[in-house]
Order: C-alpha cells, then structure tokens, then sequence
C-alpha cells in the first residue's frame, strides 16, 4: 500500500514552463537524428573568460572557501559590485546595506515577492515577459496583473492603461530592460514615469537588468538606479550570466533600496546559505575585468545580429534591428501561430526558436531567436529558413 501523492494547488496551477518544453521539444529532434541550430534559449554558446576560470581554480583550493558563505555575501564581492556600478553607470553604492549577493538573478527575482506580497496582493508583471515574474508572485499568493507590452508602445507597458483598483493593490512592478524577449530598451523618461507611479502608489519596482551589457553600436543601456528617485521605490537585479559567460555558475547580486534588500536577505536567510565564496572571489575578478573583454563579446554577437536581422529583412520577415540584448524578436509569416510557427521551423529546417506566446498572450505572433550560435551557423539557419517560407 501507499500514500496518494498529490501536489499542492500552487504546482498544479501553474502553466508548464516555456523552457521545459522547449527542452523536450530538443529532445525529441535530437531523437530524430536531426542537425539541429538551437536558438531557443538564452544560454550563451563562448565559455567562461579564461583568467575567471584560472581566479575558480585558485578560491577553491582556499579551505576558508569550504565552509558555510554568509547569507549576504563576502563584502569583498559587495564592494566589488559598488565599484562596477561606479565604474559602469556613475551609481555609488553602499556594499553593506544596498548590495546583496544572489544564487543567480533568477533567484532573487523567485524569492523577492515572498517579503512583500500578502495574499491578495498585486503584482504588476511585464507580457510578453520572462516566466518566472509571475510564477514568482502566485507562489507568494500575489496576483498577477499583466501589463501588455506592444510594438505600438514601443515595447514599455502603458501605465495609463493600468485600473486604478489595480494600481492601489499593488505591491511590486517588475520591470525588465534591455527587454527579454522584444529587445526593447528604455531611457530615463520611462523610468522617470516608473518612478512617480511607485512613489504615488507605494510599489516597489524590481529592475532586471541583465541585459544590460549586451548593446550594439555603442548604445549604452542606463541603469534604473541611475535616474533621481529610483533609490526611493526599488531595486535592480543583475546576473553575471549573460555578462561574462556565466551561465552555469549561479551568481548575480541585486543593489538598491536598502529596505527592500534587506527584505530579500531575510527571505534567503531562511531559505538558502549563500553562493560559494571560490565563486564570488572570481567574480570579484570578472567585475573588476575592463570593458576591453565585454567589447569583444558584444562583437561577436553584433556580427550574429546582423546576420540574422539581414537574412529575416531579406525574406521579408518583419524584425526590429535590436540595440541590445542577443534576442531577435520577429513576426511570424501569416498563417501560423507562434506556435505553429516554431514547429514548422524544427519539422522543417531543423531550426528551434521560442514561440513569443509562451512569453505571454501579447507574444502571440512573433517567435523569438536567440544569438548563441556562430555566424556561420547563424546564416545556414537563414538557409534553412529561406527554404521552408
């Protein structure tokens, strides 16, 4: 005999996760034998810089490393962090209280409305939109309220649409630019809006900044934290995934607002026990690299850029050269529905992107592409494409 076992109500209502579905939809092309040009998913093809790599392998011979890290992270890091957004967007910092060590920004971003949604309460979620902005507010008990984002918008939510009912039972707005998966940016003015709204309505704003180092043509996102009044009402998140080829390390930081960190940090004091110290010590050197290494990143991805918006322009596939971010973000031909879309590529040309509505129903329509093969296999999947449109 044994016990029925069945999930709880917050599992069994979630939608099934984009990501896990594209994974099996991999799995069962590679089943086929297929040649398959994966660009589906934002997971950075170059590896780790080297001298990051060589600053691991030394940390971890360190037997002080081996022990339990502090929840909020070294200082050492904390500081290295203040020292980037000095550096990088002229933002000073306090690494004691405005900085926090995270497991990766998706963690950061999973736990933070746990500190600060009530049931009930509202979360003001960006759609099309990284998933896990509104997984993150069911799991807390928030309800999700999603702010349509639209190419006659220029990708940024339209507050004005927002109920006012909703506005006063908000608790959180995230935001997220360079935006994942539209590639849009945004400029102070927007923020600026963002910011009078959450100090008019008592919302925290949580910035994923992420992307924020992947531009092109020298178009140098801002930081949230940049513009007055930011500091005020929220925070920013950031991931040295995308930044430094780190994927598969876990390692991010979230700075800001020294009331909500602090929120976040008694949620992670329960629930985690911190990141590695050998990890935060190289990426105390990966902080600390000069922009010389994240130039020649960036190239190699605006050549994949331009290969690929070129190739979609030509066919006549409707795409948005983007300023930042490695996602192209492209109307499906008529016809098809995203979905559709996307398996006619995989059955077809045995190229993968991501139907844009499992970002969101406002994603219906497009297909996201993400720049994480070489050009030359970047311009065979333009072949592959030309030939099955």
């Amino acid at each position: 005999m044994s016990i029925r076992i069945e999930l709880a109500d917050r599992i069994k209502n979630l939608p099934p996760y984009l990501f896990a579905r594209i994974d099996a939809m991999k799995a069962e092309a590679k089943k086929r034998g297929v040649d398959l040009i994966d660009m589906s998913i934002g997971d950075p093809d170059m590896p780790t810089p080297r001298h990051i790599v060589e600053a691991m392998k030394s940390a971890v011979e360190k037997p002080e490393h081996h022990k339990y890290p502090s929840y909020e992270g070294m200082i050492s890091y904390r500081e290295a962090v203040s020292r980037w957004y000095r550096r990088r967007f002229n933002v000073s910092l306090d690494p004691a209280a405005e900085v926090l060590s995270l497991i990766g920004s998706k963690e950061g971003i999973g736990h933070i409305p746990l500190a600060f949604v009530n049931p009930g309460d509202v979360v003001l979620c960006p759609s099309p939109g990284y998933p896990v902005y509104s997984i993150a507010a069911l799991f807390a008990g928030g309800e999700p309220y999603f702010m349509p984002l639209t190419e006659e918008n220029g990708f940024l939510p339209d507050f004005s649409a927002i109920p006012e009912e909703v506005l006063k039972r908000a608790k959180i707005m995230f935001l997220n630019y360079p935006n994942n998966p539209t590639s849009a940016a945004a400029d102070d003015d927007f923020f600026r809006r963002a910011i009078d709204l959450a100090d008019r309505y008592g919302i925290i704003v949580c910035h994923d900044a992420a992307y924020s180092e992947i531009y092109y043509d020298g178009r140098r996102p801002i930081s949230f934290l940049e513009v007055d009044g930011a500091r005020d009402v929220g925070v920013e998140f950031h991931s040295l995934s995308k930044t430094y080829n780190m994927t598969g390390w876990r390692v991010g930081f979230a700075v800001g607002n020294s009331e909500v960190i602090a929120g976040l940090g008694k949620i992670k004091t329960n629930l985690d026990s911190g990141v590695f110290q050998a990890i935060q010590e190289a990426s105390i050197v990966a902080l600390d690299t000069g922009d010389d290494l994240l130039s020649s990143i960036r190239a190699t991805y605006q050549a994949r850029r331009d290969a690929l918006f070129e190739g979609l322009s030509e066919m006549g596939v409707g795409v948005t050269k983007p300023d930042a971010t490695f996602y192209l973000w492209a109307k499906v031909p008529d016809g098809f529905t995203s979905e559709d879309f996307a398996v006619h590529l995989l059955d077809r040309a045995g190229v993968l992107g991501t139907p844009g509505n499992g970002f969101g129903e406002p994603g219906e329509g497009y297909i996201r592409f993400a720049l994480t093969v070489s050009v030359e296999r970047t311009k065979e999947a333009v072949e592959r494409i030309r030939g099955v449109l």
